[in-house]
């Protein structure tokens, strides 16, 4: 009896000390499972940046500034380890290079709001001298127009800026300056420019890009025409460039001066000068031509001058007609007007080819010949010939006038 007593007591003992143990296990994990629940605190909003890493900029809430001002901004500082003052010397301008370089190779990715705003830079403040001084025109009274052309290889195109005119004459002050462009000999829209203001020395702000491929580059010609419109928009020429571009964009960008040749300037040439007007109406299929009078002509006797034009086509001559007999003036006006039919189809392939011709004593005889002038398309003509025609194909039903340099008779 007395051994189950004790039997009985040492088994409740063994149950009371488990009892014991496993609520001490039980109350333990549950503290520990409380203590993971809560956040611990950071000792750094900002972490450390090692020296040679890119620089680490915080995103802030900026708003935009007012229109006519511009944000100025500086980014934030980076936070670094210390060093002993030995190493910061030395690697002092090797962090501000590649800092540098870190921010231009991530340029393209960051924004406005990802800087720390400081405040703005009035623009107005930071004004640009004035054009005058920066492109004074050369010394000289002759009328100049000043640009620049640049060839960019990589997208093959030519870049024209206009800047400004200078000396231009005193009856187109008032009226209204404008700048036709063209690239010849392919070029048959003409790139047109308005003048910012009137005066004599009208301002220009515009720039051309010409698409034209590196190998046909040299064998162009910039023609550049000027006009002034008057307030019944009647438009007088001023003058006109023809700048071959064969040799001249090896100094592509730099800033040219170029004289223009003067609308109404009366320099002979050696052969002589003839004013012819061309005009084309593609409805009616028809090329009039006319030659409205000749000046220095190198006259040789005294029977006369006419005029001799041809239409041509490739080799083949289509039509030839003659003006008559002009006597007894020193530059004879003939004011002499002819038609040929002509396709629009065929304006690329024909050209017509003016003869002043003196007769002989005896009417037998060949005439003498005093000079030449040939009008077409690029494959017969080139500069201020090439131009006459490209006009009237670019002016239907409009006469165009112009005076043209007779070339030796051969």
């Amino acid at each position: 009896m007395a051994e189950q007593v004790l039997l009985l007591s040492a088994g409740l003992s063994l149950g009371f000390l488990s009892l014991l143990l496993l609520s001490l296990m039980l109350c333990y994990l549950w503290r520990k499972r409380k203590n993971q629940g809560q956040y611990e605190e950071l000792s750094s909003p900002v972490p450390s940046v090692p020296a040679c890493s890119a620089p680490v900029i915080l995103v802030s809430q900026c708003t935009w500034t007012t229109p006519g001002e511009i944000p100025f901004t500086l980014p934030p500082r980076l936070t670094t380890h210390k060093q002993s003052d030995l190493e910061m010397e030395e690697n002092e301008t090797e962090m501000k290079v590649e800092t540098q370089q870190d921010i231009l190779a991530h340029r393209g990715s960051l924004s406005v709001r990802s800087w720390y705003p400081v405040g703005t830079v009035h623009a107005g403040l930071y004004s640009s001298s004035p054009l005058k001084e920066v492109v004074a025109p050369p010394p000289g009274m002759a009328t100049r127009l000043c640009f620049s052309v640049e060839y960019r290889h990589s997208g093959e195109q030519l870049m024209v800026t206009l800047f400004r005119l200078g000396n231009l004459p005193p009856r187109f002050h008032r009226n209204v300056t404008l700048v036709e462009l063209r690239l010849l000999p392919d070029d048959r829209r003409p790139r047109q420019a308005k003048a910012r203001g009137t005066g004599p020395d009208p301002e220009f702000s515009d720039c051309f890009i010409f698409q034209v491929s590196a190998v046909c580059v040299p064998r162009s010609t910039l023609s550049v025409c000027v006009l002034s419109v008057e307030q019944d928009c009647k438009r007088l020429p001023v003058g006109k460039i023809l700048f071959p571009l064969e040799g001249e964009l090896s100094q592509g960008g730099r800033v040219l001066w170029k004289d223009l040749d003067r609308a109404d300037d009366t320099k002979y040439s050696e052969q002589g000068d003839v004013q012819v007007s061309l005009s084309y109406s593609p409805t009616q299929q028809r090329l009039s031509v006319g030659v409205l009078g000749t000046r220095g002509l190198q006259v040789l006797t005294d029977t006369g001058v006419c005029v001799q034009v041809s239409l041509q086509i490739h080799t083949q001559v289509v039509k030839m007609k003659r003006s008559s007999v002009v006597k007894g003036e020193n530059d004879p006006c003939f004011d002499h007007r002819m038609a040929f039919k002509l396709r629009s189809q065929h304006l690329d392939e024909a050209c017509l080819r003016f003869e002043l011709q003196q007769p002989h004593y005896i009417n037998t005889e060949a005439p003498l010949l005093l000079g030449d002038l040939v009008l077409g398309p690029f494959m017969y003509a080139k500069g201020p010939q090439l131009q006459h025609w490209m006009d009237m194909v670019n002016r239907p039903q409009e006469t165009v006038e112009q005076w043209h340099r007779l070339s030796r008779a051969t």
